[in-house]
């Protein structure tokens, strides 16, 4: 059994076939590069996924399928979470490979971190924040949770630290309690994918929560914010407050804090949405 046909002359264009090509291109009055141009600015942007504290990239995976089926490249990337200045640069290195327009999605603390990797990034046409951070400069992640976040309270009664000595350093790692994931994290899910989600969970470093920010991408990229009305990690009205101090074009939708999860078809249409606002 052959798992791969025998090449043949066939399976090479013929030089008419070339001529002919070329001809139409001339007939439509494009140069071959002109065409290639032309098909560039026609594609549709490439759409980067970072995902934030707490998860990793398969919390994008039901947005990532529905893009995709609508005809996008999606790139969904590790955010490391160990600085927020080494996250971002790890998020723009990937991003200097993409060729033409780029989409830039955060979720959470992913925010604050393609804040800061997009900044100056001329690839870079929009800016989506679902559930997320959008930090001005010397602001931390922490600092704009606010009073009102479930976080907002004693951290030794919502963080398992590793390693366990106490105080925690700037390198301790922080990972949710399974009581907190379930309360405030992770609702909407069901009990199963709750407990999913308390077993796969990524630590962020204290440090990476707490690193103030440089200056924000979104004062010269054009920004787009989806805001759940149930999050009780980020809660409305601090998501809002960020939201409109950064000029972005806002929705909010009847979800907590994983809304990428509960309601993947709200988020992908305002990714798409964004997409086409921003790259025509």
């Amino acid at each position: 059994m052959r798992l791969f046909p025998r090449t043949t002359r066939r399976a090479h264009p013929s030089f008419a076939v070339t001529i002919l090509a070329a001809l139409a291109l001339f007939a439509a009055g494009l140069s071959p590069a002109q065409s290639a141009a032309s098909a560039s600015r026609t594609a549709k942007p490439t759409v980067v996924l970072v995902h934030g504290a707490w998860a990793d990239a398969s919390s994008w995976s039901s947005v990532i399928s529905k893009l995709q089926d609508d005809g996008y490249q999606v790139a969904a990337l590790a955010n490391p979470l160990r600085s927020l200045s080494g996250d971002a640069a790890s998020i723009r290195a990937y991003l200097d490979t993409i060729p033409g327009p780029i989409v830039l999605v955060a979720h959470s603390y992913g925010g604050a971190v393609v804040s800061n990797a997009a900044t100056g990034h001329p690839g870079v046409k929009a800016l989506v924040y679902v559930n997320a951070f959008l930090p001005d400069t010397g602001e931390s992640a922490t600092q704009l949770a606010g009073p009102d976040s479930a976080l907002s309270v004693d951290p030794t009664t919502i963080f398992d630290f590793v390693p366990a000595t106490l105080p925690p350093t700037p390198d301790t790692e922080l990972y949710l309690k399974r009581s907190t994931v379930f309360a405030s994290f992770a609702t909407g899910l069901s009990t199963d994918d709750k407990a999913l989600v308390a077993a796969t969970q990524r630590p962020a470093t204290l440090g990476a929560l707490n690193e103030p920010s440089a200056t924000p991408a979104w004062r010269t990229i054009p920004s787009w914010a989806l805001l759940g009305t149930k999050d009780l990690i980020i809660p409305i009205d601090a998501q809002r407050t960020m939201a409109n101090r950064a000029g972005a074009t806002t929705a909010t939708y009847d979800a907590g804090h994983v809304g990428l999860m509960t309601h993947p078809t709200t988020v992908t249409r305002f990714i798409e949405g964004a997409a086409r606002a921003a790259v025509r």
